[in-house]
């Protein structure tokens, strides 16, 4: 039997999905092939995961090109998948599934495209791990599938880790000191924290714990991510390790796996450290709906929303609120969750002293 999952979405919707191989491979066992059909640029984030046979890359040529995302779905007819699960369900993956002529294709339900798929799935409102619980649903049409609630994994080899630890040596790093990886930048505008507010976080981190600070940027990010460390007190500023980041993803994370904690901006950084059982602490913008993504919430792992403190302001629909974010988050000030923060970094120093 051959399946192919489709996700043509970000960083961490890919790493997300990927708990349907963990489910699949569980129900099938090594008698299935297992392929996975994602954006070429978010490969690193499932690489070497030991429940994936192949990946087929989703490049910019298919997104711009419609012979190009023709000759793509006419190539996974020619391999002829039993089974298509379309975790994207937008137009592109809609004509891939399409394409593909799987006996079984599913996706959730949409009534424009549902004429597509041999089983839709209705998503869930709202509720405690939305993200998670709405993928797993896609497995249901399938027979003596998991219904348990899995968590994403990240896969580092030993070389990648031992490349992380003489990386972070060679930069004056002390391994037996707290390290703090800051996502201090969102994937876009509207979902990055206001930069005096971050620099607030970080002050009260070097304050509290003496850490070591980490700064998750790209390159071409740097001016931002130097506008935050300008606003910095000075004191915070000696123990920010400005220039020491990951030159590429799995560089990320393998420096990710020696951090104490990674804490900032909600999005595909905080879902990678909480797939290396990394502890977090995620803010989340006001715009995004906190139930989706708040996933596997404990004392390791704490998310704050602005409509935890202030419901009055969330009367809005999503598309409403999205459009005064930048008012909205200047209502978010670090002060109405310092007591949240002060009690994560608490436990994370009791949890290393034993």
């Amino acid at each position: 039997m051959k399946i192919l999952v489709i996700q043509q979405k970000m960083i961490g919707d890919v790493l997300t999905s990927s708990i349907l191989f963990d489910a699949l491979r569980k129900s099938y066992g090594t008698n299935v092939q297992l392929d996975y059909l994602i954006n070429e640029h978010t490969y690193p984030v499932v690489q070497n995961n030991i429940n994936i046979d192949d990946y087929i890359f989703f490049t910019k040529e298919h997104e711009n090109s419609k012979i190009a995302l023709f000759k793509l779905g006419l190539n996974l007819r020619k391999k002829k998948y039993d089974i298509v699960i379309d975790v994207y369900c937008k137009l592109s993956s809609n004509l891939l599934s399409f394409l593909s002529k799987a006996k079984k294709r599913i996706s959730y339900h949409k009534y424009y495209s549902s004429y597509i798929y041999t089983d839709t799935i209705q998503r869930l409102n709202k509720g405690k791990n939305k993200a998670i619980i709405d993928r797993m649903q896609l497995l249901s049409p399938l027979k003596n599938t998991s219904s348990t609630t899995l968590k994403p994994k990240i896969y580092l080899t030993p070389n990648e880790i031992n490349e992380a630890k003489d990386f972070l040596m060679s930069n004056k790093i002390d391994l037996n000191r707290p390290i703090f990886m800051i996502s201090v930048l969102g994937s876009e505008q509207k979902k990055t924290y206001p930069f005096n507010y971050m620099a607030e976080i970080i002050d009260f981190i070097v304050i509290k714990t003496n850490g070591q600070v980490l700064l998750n940027y790209i390159p071409k990010q740097k001016d931002e991510a130097k506008a935050i460390f300008d606003l910095c007190q000075s004191k915070t500023q000696t123990n920010i390790f400005f220039n020491t980041y990951g030159k590429s993803l799995r560089a990320f994370l393998g420096i990710t796996s020696y951090c104490s904690a990674l804490i900032g901006n909600e999005g595909g950084a905080i879902n990678m450290a909480k797939a290396l059982d990394i502890p977090t602490f995620s803010i989340f913008s006001p715009w995004i709906e906190k139930e989706s993504w708040d996933l596997f919430e404990n004392q390791s792992n704490i998310s704050v929303h602005l409509k935890d403190f202030h419901p009055q302001l969330f009367k809005k629909s999503g598309k409403e609120l999205k459009k005064i974010t930048s008012e909205l988050y200047q209502e978010f000030s670090p002060k109405l969750f310092s007591d949240k923060l002060n009690c994560f970094l608490e436990n994370l120093a009791t949890i290393s002293n034993n």
